[in-house]
């Protein structure tokens, strides 16, 4: 009960912060840097105008992170074993929402479970920051407690569950009527005696005095709220000065009625764009005029600047940001402009990749009761995360192959093929060698060198098929 009022406490503390950022990923977050006072008079009359730039760096990252296997330290080949685990429990799709949560909120979670069904293959959750918080041990750094909680709708109430995950035992609670936690009479304690806490944290930037990690976007939330207000703050004057504003002079407010004679409000006076001084005693003549439309060059050169700061802050390419030039970038460019942000995609390729071996690892621990020792060298293999073309791809792996450098099948994952593919081609190229082996059994030889060649032609040819030299041929007298 300690540990569980203990993980909800800092849980608590820390949700504000989580949602904040989810907000911003989701551009839903309130408008910054506009006077409280502009706020109150325009109240509902403008709407923000929301640059989702959060968003474009989260995702340029997140689509260059895909899992593609687990391989043992001695195997040449991904495991087929491993592989399945992570199939059957749709870990394609939710790795990615693990991998956008653990950008945009600092962390997500990985929780590993006992399936009742079918014992070979256990449960493998992803979760969410915002319902689960974990605390490390501060010798051996590993996870030492876990929480997750969550709220159920049932008759017109709310009723909160939490789960605590400890080395020895999972235990689930549930609040009673006077707002209490107690252990849930309907799902009683699991002492599974694993030793391990069965969470696993995917942290982004993690440090050595901040182990939680650190946002992704933190270094860019000031540049968006400033794009945000330019943008809002060029739409207003686009209501309001891009299109000729219109005055009249010797008019006052009496003169402005509508079709039953009423004074039209000032705000309609605005709305219809036109500026009336009062009549003057002396003067009673009307003088009307336009004022020339404004230029909305200065805020455009405002976003431009903004969204050099970001892809600077980024590692990204201008071009992602919507900067364009008349000539389109070479091959050697492209490549040259995402040096930054392949580095930082394979950067969380390591980092996670132990993350996701941790989580394997407590499959294995939950399947079998124990862990190999080769599974103390598992690797994570991961898709290339550079965007090479595809004739430059497959001349570098021939380039590796024929050389005796790689083996084929790792020149095939060069390639970029998944590893049922590979496991398919494996398969064909067997077929093809025990064929080939038939028939030099049953004394076709030609089967050692390949396919025969054509038949020579026989007979008259046409002009055009003749050899050199023969009837009046090319090659005829010199």
């Amino acid at each position: 009960m300690e540990w569980l009022k203990h993980l909800v406490k800092c849980h608590d503390k820390e949700l504000k912060e989580l949602r904040r950022l989810d907000e911003y990923y989701e551009g839903e977050q309130a408008l910054s840097y506009m006077a409280p006072e502009l706020i109150q008079e325009l109240d509902e009359r403008v709407r923000q105008v929301v640059i989702e730039w959060p968003r474009l760096v989260v995702d340029s990252v997140e689509e260059r992170l895909d899992v593609e296997g687990f391989r043992f330290g001695k195997q040449a080949d991904a495991d087929a074993g491993l592989w399945r685990i992570w199939q059957a429990n749709d870990l394609d799709e939710q790795s990615q929402q693990a991998h956008v949560d653990a950008l945009v909120m600092k962390r997500s979670y990985v929780i590993v479970g006992a399936n009742e069904d079918d014992a070979e293959t256990p449960i493998i959750t992803v979760e969410s920051p915002l319902e689960v918080h974990a605390e490390y041990d501060p010798r051996t750094r590993a996870v030492a407690a876990a929480v997750k909680r969550w709220v159920e709708e049932d008759d017109d109430r709310k009723i909160d569950h939490a789960t605590l995950y400890l080395p020895s035992s999972t235990v689930w609670f549930v609040k009673d009527e006077k707002s209490n936690w107690v252990e849930d009479p309907d799902n009683p304690r699991d002492d599974h005696g694993l030793g391990q806490v069965c969470v696993v944290p995917i942290v982004n930037r993690p440090r050595l005095k901040r182990p939680g990690g650190v946002s992704e976007l933190k270094p860019v939330i000031p540049i968006s709220d400033a794009a945000c207000k330019i943008a809002t703050d060029m739409m207003i004057s686009a209501e309001f000065h891009a299109i000729p504003r219109r005055y009249a002079i010797g008019v006052g407010p009496e003169d402005f009625e509508d079709e039953q004679g009423r004074p039209v409000s000032a705000l309609k006076r605005i709305a219809g764009r036109i500026w009336a001084i009062a009549k003057n005693k002396k003067d009673d003549g009307v003088e009307l005029g336009q004022f020339p439309e404004a230029s909305l060059n200065n805020f455009h050169e405002t976003l431009r600047l903004l969204a050099m700061m970001v892809a600077s802050l980024a590692g990204l390419p201008s071009r992602f940001l919507g900067h364009a030039t008349d000539n389109p970038a070479s091959a050697d460019a492209i490549r040259s402009d995402e040096s930054r942000l392949v580095k930082r995609a394979e950067r969380k390729q390591r980092a996670w990749g132990g993350s996701w071996e941790k989580v394997m690892r407590l499959a294995l621990l939950i399947r079998d009761g124990e862990v190999p020792d080769d599974a103390r060298s598992l690797e994570t293999l991961w898709r290339d995360a550079s965007t090479p073309t595809v004739a430059q791809k497959a001349d570098a792996a021939m380039k590796l192959y024929t050389s005796k450098i790689v083996p084929l099948r790792q020149t095939r994952e060069d390639l970029g093929y998944t590893q049922a593919q590979i496991d398919r081609m494996q398969e064909e190229d067997t077929k093809a060698a025990e064929s080939a082996f038939e028939r030099v059994m049953a004394g076709d030889l030609a089967a050692l060198t390949g396919p025969k060649p054509p038949p020579e032609p026989v007979g008259p040819q046409p002009p055009d098929l003749q050899p050199a030299g023969v009837n009046g041929g090319a090659a005829a007298g010199g």
